[in-house]
């Protein structure tokens, strides 16, 4: 635990009692304020009762006297569509609203760190798309390589619940635009901004809104190194914002598609090969085309930013590079479950919506295509591009017959359920073929989450594996 600095006999009220919320108050408390807490779930209240927090009622007026913050939870809306009516109220009081982050960054450094030979960083990771992959992979390669490290915030360990620093240690942090946003500190060493598409445009009053939250990570005290994904107008813009010219190399630009030779540092990926340039000079390069974990150009582009972030803390190309290989992937995002009788079985069940399912189209040649679920507005006739590389479709949920109707001349059959998809997927299969898991759709018609859908599908493969 790290205990949060600066609130010795303070009266500070926590609201969410999610695991966020529970870590949050025990950080607190260990930092010596009094926590009053408050959730809008009868069983939630009582369980944190129960383990001998003290619940107060935060939508009354009289339950502020003496409070002298707010910390909030990331799902609690803090502004867009509306702020939460607790939120709301700290607002109208003047009380200062924070989240776990904000305390994260004000408390990390300590006066033990003036012992330490190598002081301790913190990368943290935001964007669309990949931001869970290229952390996971930054803390894969410093594993690998030696250096201690530890892995939080909207990905494993919450940010309060990781173990105080030691001498060079790197954090590395995965964080959404809901954390950004409201954070009162945020100082990383090094920021990776991976790209942008729409996404939770209702929580930050449209795509301006939503873009700034994640610029946040980068203009509040600003990191030493940012890594930024070049691909989109809002990365080419914050990159230039960041930049103070073209030899200045605090910015790595990162792309996927596109060679970057002319900025001060950059590292891109073409034709499955990662490059590093600087100063207009070649200093390093990978084939990623044998990397079984980071599968199509959605993935090298992580590939980059998670290089680019480790030679910004130190790391050699080779150690990266050795890393890379052993890197097994996320599990329900471009996952190699196994590899039957020569057909591949891939599960990328975080394919959620179109953008999703087009990066994971776009992996594999040859495809067995597992889709549906509960669709979204919009449909997948977007996805019409990418379909030449579909052999079939095996379409199951709320929207198959809908899915149906959108993807053209490809053939397809309406399986329904997942081990339906899965058997006749396997049955047809060829050698060289990949029966791929990339839904294009929401999992809430017949699962409780994408994980659960994720998770019966690896059930099945395996099953068929073990016969």
């Amino acid at each position: 635990m790290i205990p949060v600095q600066g609130v010795e006999g303070q009266t500070i009220a926590v609201l969410g009692l999610g695991r966020s919320g529970k870590a949050t108050a025990a950080a607190l408390a260990a930092g010596g304020a009094t926590v009053v807490a408050w959730d809008d779930g009868n069983d939630t209240r009582a369980a944190a009762a129960a383990d001998g927090l003290t619940i107060l009622d935060l939508t009354r007026d009289d339950a502020w006297h003496g409070v002298t913050a707010l910390i909030t939870s990331p799902g609690i809306p803090h502004l867009y569509p509306r702020p939460h009516p607790v939120i709301a109220k700290a607002y109208a009081l003047g009380i200062p609203v924070d989240n776990d982050i904000g305390l994260f960054f004000r408390s990390y450094a300590t006066e033990d760190w003036d012992g330490f030979d190598r002081a301790p960083r913190v990368i943290a990771v935001t964007g669309s798309n990949g931001k869970s992959t290229t952390t996971a992979l930054i803390h894969h390669i410093l594993s690998e390589s030696g250096r201690p490290t530890q892995m939080g915030g909207n990905i494993g360990t919450g940010v309060l619940s990781l173990e105080p620093a030691i001498d060079g240690e790197v954090v590395v942090l995965e964080l959404s635009s809901y954390q950004t946003e409201l954070a009162r500190a945020l100082t990383p060493d090094v920021a990776v901004f991976t790209n942008l598409s729409p996404d939770h445009l209702d929580r930050h009053g449209g795509p301006g809104g939503y873009f700034a939250a994640k610029r946040r990570l980068f203009a509040e005290g600003g990191p030493d190194r940012a890594v930024i994904g070049v691909d989109e107008i809002e990365g080419l813009y914050l990159a230039g914002q960041l930049s103070m010219g073209p030899s200045d190399d605090r910015v790595i630009r990162v792309s996927s598609g596109s060679k970057l030779d002319g900025a001060a540092w950059s590292v891109f990926a073409r034709k499955g090969h990662l490059a590093e340039y600087r100063k207009g000079r070649q200093a390093a390069s990978i084939d990623l085309r044998g990397v079984r974990g980071l599968p199509g150009a959605h993935n090298h582009q992580n590939a980059c930013a998670a290089y680019a972030a480790c030679r910004a803390v130190g790391l050699a190309p080779r150690e990266i590079e050795a890393a890379f290989h052993s890197f097994a992937g996320l599990p329900h995002r471009s996952q190699t479950v196994a590899e039957i009788g020569g057909v591949r079985y891939v599960n990328d069940s975080k394919a959620t919506n179109v953008d999703a399912a087009a990066k994971a189209l776009q992996a594999f040649d040859r495809i067995r295509w597992i889709a549906g679920g509960l669709g979204k507005e919009g449909g997948i006739g977007a996805l019409a591009p990418h379909l030449g590389r579909v052999a079939k479709a095996y379409l199951i949920g709320h929207s198959a017959r809908d899915f149906a109707l959108e993807i053209g001349q490809t053939p397809y059959d309406i399986a329904e359920t997942m081990e339906t998809a899965v058997a006749r997927a396997a049955s047809e299969a060829h050698p060289g073929e990949t029966v791929l898991l990339a839904p294009a759709a929401a999992s809430f018609d017949q699962y409780p989450n994408f994980e659960k859908r994720g998770e019966h599908f690896t059930e099945l493969v395996k099953a068929l594996a073990a016969r």
